[in-house]
């Protein structure tokens, strides 16, 4: 047997793994790094965090990405290079975290890199009809596997795609197999760039199990805070939205997209939800002139009210009350005071953060993905149905070291 082969195997009959989970989203602002030991698979999947951070990307490299992400027109040599100078680059940060927690790489079984989306491409989007869903996210998981010594597996969308799924939301998996409880209904909903939830109802019936994106999380908060602060990455607590007021012509105006109007269970990203779409929705509304401070009140209120809007779509198709349900919260949006205070104004849910169920809110999304990977190697005993937008499948492709 190869000898990496042999590894696998081994690793895969363990009873329990150590993975470190890497998850860095649409909005740019670093690497988070999940070491998770994990045992059992599926339904039975145990997960402990061992340790986490999130390592910041320089400006240099959030300029670099910024050259081709979510843009139609592109210097492709560009994005060639970027996809071995971020798997470098990655690999180079776990063997620094490593380093500083004093773990031997030896340690780890398996990394599980979800490496930097560059474009979302459903054809909810493209509207292309010979051409499939799609989506690219580099950084080479040979690169990273070769540089550390440690077998990693990557690129977990193209299979979600390949079996009819949009590539999008993956953290429906690790949501069922953690948070699913019978008689508990839960939503639980990522504000990252783009905002997502998955639905959880007291069944604990798999088949049941919904999830979409909602649209815009921090995204257009994001963008229009760098636009008019150089120096601001986003707006830390609201505070410069809480200056301002929302306009309400330039929010109906947002919201007119046929986005929002298309059935669940739906993918977006900032390929739709750009400046650009701001723009001609100031233009449309006549509100070019509004400050700042309302417009990304504007904004804020925007993510608000569609993440709410979806999340009463989805429980009003079904038989339980919306006071049944608990939101629990994750990603940058939870952080943000105004939108979460919104969102608790227009949902009569209660609303608490993933930390009260054992899982960091900051590290879910890495941890899901560690996740992955342990069903990768030892999973796939659990089925979804036969819906293709949650194919019962096992992703990610593995690179050796050697």
């Amino acid at each position: 047997m190869n000898a990496n082969l042999e590894s696998l195997y081994k690793i895969a009959q363990k009873p329990s793994r150590t993975i470190i989970g890497l998850m860095s989203g649409t909005s740019l602002d670093g690497l988070d790094v999940a070491l998770c030991e994990i045992s059992g698979s599926g339904e039975n999947t145990q997960v402990e965090l061992i340790q986490f951070d999130t390592v910041d990307y320089s400006e240099e490299v959030k300029t670099e990405i910024r050259n081709v992400f979510a843009k139609q027109t592109i210097d492709f040599q560009h994005l060639v290079l970027l996809n071995e100078w971020i798997g470098i680059l990655h690999a180079n940060i776990i063997l620094d975290r490593l380093n500083h927690w004093k773990i031997p790489a030896e340690k780890i079984d398996l990394v599980a890199s979800h490496g930097q989306t560059v474009f979302h491409a459903p054809k909810i989007l493209h509207q292309q009809e010979k051409f499939p869903n799609a989506t690219l996210q580099i950084g080479d998981g040979d690169h990273i596997a070769v540089k550390t010594g440690i077998i990693t597996i990557s690129d977990f969308r193209q299979k979600h795609l390949a079996a009819g799924g949009e590539g999008a939301p993956l953290a429906v998996y690790g949501d069922y197999f953690l948070f699913s409880k019978k008689d508990k209904n839960r939503i639980m909903l990522n504000m990252g760039g783009i905002a997502n939830f998955t639905y959880l109802s007291s069944t604990h019936n798999p088949e049941e199990v919904f999830v979409t994106d909602t649209g815009t999380g921090n995204t257009l908060i994001d963008a229009f805070t760098r636009l008019y602060f150089p120096d601001k990455s986003y707006d830390k607590d609201a505070k410069i939205a809480k200056q301002g007021n929302v306009n309400p012509a330039l929010l109906e105006a947002l919201k007119a997209d046929e986005f929002f109007s298309k059935p669940f269970p739906k993918t977006t990203g900032p390929e739709l939800f750009s400046i650009d779409y701001v723009r001609k929705a100031q233009t449309q509304s006549k509100t070019e002139k509004i400050t700042i401070e309302d417009l990304l009140a504007t904004l804020t209120r925007f993510s608000a009210e569609t993440i709410a809007d979806a999340i009463h779509s989805a429980i009003n198709n079904t038989t339980y009350s919306p006071e049944t349900f608990t939101v629990y919260m994750s990603g940058g949006g939870a952080h943000n005071p105004l939108l979460v205070g919104w969102l608790k104004e227009l949902l009569p849910c209660t609303f608490k953060n993933t930390d009260v169920l054992g899982i960091s809110g900051d590290a879910k999304e890495a941890i899901l993905f560690a996740i992955l990977a342990n069903e990768t190697v030892s999973g796939g005993t659990s089925d979804f149905g036969p819906r293709k937008r949650i194919p019962s499948v096992s992703m990610g492709k593995i690179s050796f070291p050697n």
